[in-house]
């Protein structure tokens, strides 16, 4: 039977020195969250750029890394603005469809046959649209605003900061990515060496488990993406690219893409109105695709490629999901997957090892 440690002063003393440690630096991080946040910021970015950095560096043979790093910063910035022009012009035109469309619905007072009495009331009694869509009432809400709007940025951000916030974030993303290796190598020496092992063993199974789960969340949410863009476009939907990219965009929190349906509503509502389509048909139609993109992300998408890439089933994805969804919210199903990848991990490295160790020794 093993004795039991006892608690001395000096330990006692070490106890409350790394409690007062521990607070004082959660007080000095909340104290210097504003000067922090542009770095932090930029350190996620150069995490996210630096496999893009060593591609051009080492598989394209350039000589210096600041050209690596000028490389992936043009290619990101084409592939952004790439999916800038694919989403955001076909949804302004919808947009002006649907101004036009609202203008004569408010000015002349049209009851729409296709659209339930129920709704127009509802949309008649409690948004004052007419003041909005029509000329006049868009430039007096606009002078309305701008004071509203102008108080709320001069006492939140102003724009000299706004920018310099953003030219520190790059430039701390530039000197990050040029010694990125000696950041990520060199931080351990940081730490006691009775320490280092562990906490090496311990980020770099963080690092890879969160890896693994983006990559394989990404491509599902991308999948998601344009089943929905194909599904909206087969029945006629407006916006079918935007709408079913935005909602492909959520699903990179499991399930989160239910909020699509406000939008989705929304449009149908337009479609209605424009097509003549009755409402029912046309929600009917939407929700058809909603529950049919549902079913294959739920019975193919997720169990083949996220239990390929996490190393877990599907009725353990399920109940990770809704276990860490119910205790962390949001968050909690954003790192429900790597963490439960994790735990199983350690469990079987630290104790399922360790008892099959003993049991080999006993039986020796």
């Amino acid at each position: 039977m093993s004795e039991r440690k006892q608690i001395t002063f000096d330990t006692f003393v070490r106890g409350v020195m790394a409690i007062a440690l521990t607070v004082f630096i959660l007080y000095m991080l909340g104290r210097l969250s504003s000067v922090l946040t542009p770095f932090f910021l930029a350190w996620l970015i150069a995490y996210l750029l630096f496999p893009l950095v060593k591609f051009f560096q080492y598989k394209c043979r350039l000589k210096y890394r600041i050209v690596g790093i000028l490389c992936a910063f043009i290619v990101t910035g084409l592939v952004l603005w790439g999916g800038f022009m694919l989403i955001v012009p076909p949804m302004i035109d919808e947009g002006i469809r649907v101004k036009d469309l609202l203008i004569d619905y408010v000015q002349n007072d049209v009851r729409i046959a296709s659209i339930p009495q129920k709704l127009q009331e509802f949309v008649r009694n409690n948004l004052d649209i007419k003041a909005i869509v029509t000329h006049e009432g868009f430039i007096d809400s606009v002078k309305q605003a701008i004071p509203r709007i102008w108080d709320v940025v001069a006492q939140s951000f102003s724009v000299l900061s706004s920018l310099l916030s953003l030219t520190m974030v790059v430039l701390y993303t530039v000197f990050i990515l040029l010694d990125y290796e000696r950041f990520t190598n060199g931080w351990p020496d940081l730490l006691p060496d009775r320490w280092r092992r562990f906490a090496t063993q311990l980020v770099s199974d963080v690092e890879q488990g969160m890896n693994k789960y983006f990559r394989g969340q990404a491509m599902v949410a991308f999948l998601v993406g344009v089943l929905f863009s194909i599904g909206f476009l087969i029945i006629g939907f407006p916006m079918a690219v935007g709408l079913g990219m935005f909602i492909g965009l959520l699903n990179m929190v499991p399930y989160l893409q239910l909020v699509g349906f406000i939008p989705t509503i929304l449009l149908a509502i337009v479609h209605s109105a424009d097509s003549g389509q009755n409402f029912w048909i046309v929600m009917l139609m939407a929700i058809a695709v909603f529950a049919v993109v549902q079913a294959i992300q739920d019975s193919i998408l997720t169990p083949r490629i996220m239990g390929k890439v996490m190393g877990l089933n599907s009725a353990i994805i399920l109940l990770s999901l809704s276990i860490w969804g119910s205790l962390l919210g949001i968050l909690g199903m954003i790192i429900a997957l790597p963490m439960t990848t994790l735990l199983l991990t350690y469990y079987q490295r630290y104790v399922i090892k360790e008892k099959t160790t003993n049991k080999q020794i006993n039986q020796s």
